[in-house]
């Protein structure tokens, strides 16, 4: 598991950016989320990647406490 910030989320385009902990940028799309988790910018939050169609994808997206 990734930890790292929602550098911006759309929630009605259902797809944003999360900052990795390492620097790296990982799409995001509301699919990823675990069910009835929203997320917004600047939240930290955990998650696993995945090769996307265009790059890293975050995927089993959870928020951190």
């Amino acid at each position: 598991m990734q930890e790292g910030k929602v550098k911006f989320f759309n929630q009605m385009k259902n797809f944003g950016f999360i900052t990795g902990d390492d620097g790296k940028d990982y799409f995001v799309h509301s699919s990823s989320l675990a069910e009835g988790i929203y997320i917004r910018e600047g939240d930290k939050v955990s998650f696993e990647v995945t090769d996307g169609e265009r790059g890293p994808k975050a995927e089993k997206v959870e928020l951190i406490d």
